[in-house]
Order: C-alpha cells, then structure tokens, then sequence
C-alpha cells in the first residue's frame, strides 16, 4: 500500500460543527428584531430542521418537488444555493419576513461554527510530519473565512469548492482536482469526511477513505486522532 503523502478533509461535521438549530434562530431573531418565547422558538427551530432549511444542518425529511431542481444544484451555484435555503425557511411560519435571509446569512459567519476539539492538533501534527493538506467541499459560499478565523487555514495547502468548479461531490473529477493542487497521485492521498456517499467517492480515483462521525463537537473530542494512526 502507498503511503499517504497528503491528507485531504470535508468541512462541515468532519472539521468543524455549525451551531444548533434553536441558536441560530435566535441569533437571527436578535438581528430582525422579531420576537418568539421560548416554546414557540424550540418549536420553530425543530420545524426548520425538519424543513432541511439551515444550511450545515439536516436535510430536508422531503424536497418541495419545485425546489428539487434548485436543491440538486445547490452546491454548484451559489445563487441557487441561496434560493433554496431562504425557500425551505419561507415554508416555515416565521414571525418576521426578514428572517429567511438572516438565518443564511448566519450560517457563512465564523461565529456560527466550531472547530472539533482536535481539528487544529491534528492539522499540525500532519503538517509537521510533512504531509500535503487540503479540504474538499460541497458548498455554495467561500468558507475561506470559516477557515482563518478559526486558526484552520495556515495548515492547508489547498481548498476545493464545489461552487467553484461547478461540480460536487462524489464526482471523481472534484477529487482528481484536489489531488492536483496538492501535487500528489491519488493514491498518496488519503480522504477524510463524515459523508460515506460523498467523501467516500474519492475511493472511485484511488484516494483512501476514512469516514468520521459527524457529532456535536462536545461529543466527538479525539475523532480525528484516527488520521494520524493511518498515516503513519
């Protein structure tokens, strides 16, 4: 077997967790200046995840069958990604208009994630054994800024974005491209994401794959301490 060269990682429930669903909301109701008590904010969070209306959370139990167009290309094109996400939320009873797009707009602030506990320990732990290191996304936005204010990006060499090259994982050619930019055959790379579907596709180029729970990151500590026992 080849030895791995370079690691490449997903983003959302592998790196870093976005908030939950009732504290968002309320972030989103202190930005409008709507008003919900308390039950009718656990309710109105659960009916948005239920929906699949906030981006990084659950998907929807059921795509509206006129927005499955737009849902299937969500990650491909950054507007249709939007429409989509301010849709699904519009098919909730809100108390103001305003918040469908103050939920998005919540969700692209750092703020709005947390990085694992052993994301940055790991990260460097790799980068200081001289491996190559990158991260693959399927996402409508550039999480760049994700990224640096959580102290992720000095470790990575690259970052692919579906948006950005208008094709999304398992599509090999999204993997073939992250390996070029890390400058390594597919077989020195291993893969890392909580999407076996998804991130598992990197298998079908000759990538490795290691899947990951994507938990609440008060109960995945040491999830990705496996990485640095792969690689040797």
């Amino acid at each position: 077997m080849t030895v791995a060269k370079g690691v490449l990682f997903d983003f959302s429930g592998t790196l870093v967790r976005i908030e939950p669903a009732e504290r968002r909301l309320r972030g989103a109701l202190a930005e409008t200046g709507a008003v919900l008590d308390e039950a009718a904010l656990r309710d109105t969070a659960a009916a948005l995840e239920r929906a699949g209306a906030l981006p990084g959370g659950a998907e929807p139990e059921a795509v509206p069958p006129e927005l499955a167009g737009l849902w299937a290309e969500r990650d491909r094109d950054p507007r249709h990604h939007r429409e989509v996400f301010t849709a699904l939320a519009r098919r909730v009873p809100l108390p103001s208009a305003a918040l469908p797009e103050a939920l998005y707009a919540r969700h692209m602030r750092p703020e709005a994630w947390r990085p694992y506990p052993d994301a940055v320990e790991v990260l460097a732990e790799l980068r200081g054994r001289g491996l190559r290191l990158g991260l693959v996304s399927n996402i409508g936005w550039d999480l760049r800024p994700v990224l640096r204010a959580h102290g992720l990006a000095p470790y990575l060499d690259c970052a692919v974005l579906s948006y950005e090259h208008r094709m999304a994982k398992p599509d090999p050619r999204l993997f073939t491209v992250a390996c070029r930019e890390l400058g390594l055959a597919p077989d020195e790379v291993l893969m890392v994401g909580d999407d076996r579907r998804a991130d598992g596709g990197a298998t079908a180029v000759g990538c490795r794959y290691l899947p990951v729970a994507p938990l609440p990151v008060d109960r995945r500590p040491d999830g990705l301490r496996a990485v640095l026992d792969l690689v040797g």
